[in-house]
């Protein structure tokens, strides 16, 4: 078998390359480790997309999507403008029809094993786990172009890629999930009347359904509505003082009685190295038994909550920062800050530079951010001529990296590369 481009990972900026290449006519193939596409969409159950700028560029795949999950009621326009909020379930039907529409291969439960270099290039991978006349077979995948979405750079390291040092460079993980079987009107009244910072809690009819978001840290920054409610959590055993660390919430389209949590933020007497197996692994148990306990608070505090329940704990770990490549341009957050412009840009965004920290009062998010661009050149490794990265683990420093990584953006950087390659293959 031979490709024009193999990428590496069907997550949020994998399907985008992708999917562009496929419309481009070009030969794709998808290797993904889940049974399932969309990466921290699905997978880490990230949902509502952060809004970016209204400038954004490489908005098609975006768009697409966007536009098929509102066929099947899974996707809505929020009140403020933003249009990534989505159902994730159906995210991963859409997706694979997508894929099939832009006559992609996909290969589930698959993993990279080997890869072949010859000068610089490398001109095949190894994969295994096939099953074919009941033997599992290793098998040998031809390619023009590589393009590594894994998050983690798994190619990159495979290939013996140069990456940028990050010790203690860190930010907390989260386990996401999802509680049903709530009463989001009688929730929605109480909250708006609870809270009426609407910089914090809003609340709106849209499509005739009802949405809403709210949040809560235990950062001194704001005066929270919620923190009385916390505080009494806390004094009751019903939640430990670290579950409250971070709590923010929202609806999901086509889903009437479910709401979606970004929390908790996992961590240990230290932040988790989510290269590790052992903390990896340790985190995952952490944050399942910290999801109970949150439940259990909000069906005593919340209203609307008595008869929920969980009704889904993502697969795997919410991610924000791990293993980052040294690309052939290593963007600064000096080059973010001061807006700096490239010729061949992939991405306009504004989002802040956000970083999470296991301490009160240690996070930072500045939205003082100008618009910025992001350059191919961040995208391609140093050394491997025809290995380009995407998603989490680009050429960038900590800080720039921490605005990056949002989804909008790696839905950016995928089409930005397919057109890159495009003009190359």
């Amino acid at each position: 078998m031979k490709y024009d481009v193999i990428v590496v990972g069907g997550g949020t900026a994998g399907c985008a390359a992708a999917y562009m290449l496929g419309k481009f006519g070009k030969k794709v193939l998808i290797i993904e480790k889940q049974s399932y596409l969309g990466g921290s969409m699905t997978a880490a159950l990230v949902t509502p997309m952060m809004k970016t700028s209204d400038n954004s560029i490489n908005n098609e795949f975006k768009d697409d999507f966007i536009k098929n999950m509102k066929k099947y009621n899974a996707a809505i326009t929020y009140s403020d403008g933003n249009s990534g909020w989505f159902n994730p379930e159906i995210a991963k039907i859409v997706l694979d029809e997508m894929m099939k529409a832009a006559n992609v291969h996909v290969y589930f439960n698959t993993l990279i094993k080997s890869v072949n270099i010859v000068n610089k290039n490398i001109v095949s991978i190894g994969i295994d786990n096939i099953c074919q006349n009941n033997k599992m077979l290793s098998l040998s995948i031809e390619t023009k172009y590589i393009v590594d979405a894994t998050g983690n750079c798994d190619v990159g390291v495979l290939s013996n890629c140069e990456f940028i040092n990050t010790e203690n460079e860190l930010q907390p993980t989260t386990l996401r999930f999802l509680m049903s079987g709530v009463d989001l009107r009688a929730f929605s009244d109480w909250l708006k009347e609870f809270d009426k910072d609407r910089n914090v809690t809003t609340v709106a009819d849209i499509d005739n359904q009802l949405h809403l978001s709210t949040a809560y840290t235990w950062d001194n920054d704001k005066n929270w509505a919620l923190k009385p409610l916390f505080d009494k959590g806390v004094e009751d055993g019903i939640i430990e003082d670290e579950d409250r660390n971070y709590f923010q919430i929202f609806t999901v389209p086509g889903m009437n009685t479910t709401i979606a949590f970004n929390c908790p933020r996992v961590y240990f007497d230290r932040l988790i190295n989510p290269l590790d197996l052992s903390d990896y692994s340790q985190a995952v148990q952490k944050g399942r038994a910290s999801i109970l306990r949150i439940s259990n608070f909000c069906k005593k505090y919340f209203r609307g909550f008595e008869s929920a329940y969980i009704s889904n704990i993502a697969d795997v770990l919410g991610i924000r920062v791990s293993r980052r490549i040294r690309g052939k341009y290593v963007y600064t957050i000096e080059n973010l800050k001061s807006g700096k412009k490239f010729k061949n840009p992939v991405l306009i965004s504004n989002y802040p530079v956000d970083v999470h920290s296991d301490k009160k009062d240690k996070s930072i998010l500045d939205k003082s951010i100008v618009e910025y661009q992001l350059p191919v050149e961040a995208l391609m490794a140093n050394d491997i001529d025809n290995l380009f990265v995407v998603g989490r683990c680009i050429s960038a420093d900590f800080y720039a990296q921490a605005a990056l990584r949002i989804i909008p953006s790696c839905f950016s950087m995928g089409v930005g590369v397919a057109k890159f390659l495009n003009n190359r293959i």
